[in-house]
């Protein structure tokens, strides 16, 4: 049970802070309520200004949210991943999260003008078209809309698409993927992608348009579009080597 906080050389509202972010992170699950700020300041006999410095420090770090009306709930984290080049599959796993896909298309159909370019296909030319939602931890993340050059990969939506299509590339037809070049900008969600995603049509999305290469063969063309609020991009900014004479 609760036992109301001692007076001591760290503060009340961090004593509280830290009872709060073990509810957070190893009791509670994203989407759960938090205990009501009644309750704290019954359960640990503290003010309520104590009790709204502690919450108010987890919302601004991203751990709880309040929404008017309804109370304080315990925040889905968002993904961090660093910028570099690796699958969904392989990313989600390093950074300790469990992924699953959902196919929605594998067909071949006729490549967009923008896609044939892409991969230096002639226009009206047939490519493969994969569409996926992408999930961690069973929250949808992402929706990736692919196109792959059927030529260098024969037969490549028959095979498993759940997993890792870079590893399936790499494994089944010698064509690792070793670089891409990619543009990212925010958009707002259009009605197909929001629904995928669990988000209002026009919420903001991290929208990515990849082209990857095995080589200096592009071999996928592809733009995802990830939710906002579960994804978030990390990158290193270093200064280029400057020559001098």
């Amino acid at each position: 049970m609760p036992a109301p906080l001692r007076d001591s050389a760290v503060p009340k509202h961090e004593q509280l802070r830290a009872i709060l972010m073990q509810k957070c992170t190893r009791e509670l699950q994203p989407g759960d309520l938090m205990t009501s700020e009644r309750n704290l300041m019954q359960d640990y006999g503290v003010s309520r200004i104590t009790v709204r410095e502690a919450i108010g420090q987890l919302v601004n770090e991203g751990y709880l949210v309040r929404v008017r009306g309804k109370g304080t709930f315990v925040a889905h984290r968002p993904v961090q991943s660093r910028l570099h080049l690796a699958s969904f599959t392989e990313e989600m796993r390093a950074l300790g999260h469990q992924p699953t896909t959902l196919v929605l298309v594998a067909e071949e159909g006729e490549a967009p003008e923008a896609t044939a370019r892409a991969l230096r296909l002639p226009q009206g030319a047939r490519a493969y078209h994969v569409r996926r939602l992408r999930l961690a931890d069973d929250e949808p993340v992402s929706v990736d809309d692919a196109w792959l050059n059927p030529e260098l990969l024969p037969g490549l939506i028959s095979h498993d698409l759940t997993g890792s299509i870079y590893r399936t590339t790499a494994d089944r037809y010698g064509r690792p993927i070793e670089r891409a070049v990619q543009t990212v900008d925010a958009r707002g969600a259009e009605a197909g992608v929001a629904a995928l995603l669990g988000v209002k049509k026009g919420a903001p999305v991290l929208h990515f348009d990849r082209v990857s290469f095995s080589s200096e063969v592009p071999i996928e063309h592809t733009h995802s579009w990830y939710r906002a609020d579960r994804y978030q991009v990390q990158m290193e900014v270093g200064q280029r080597a400057q020559v001098t004479a």
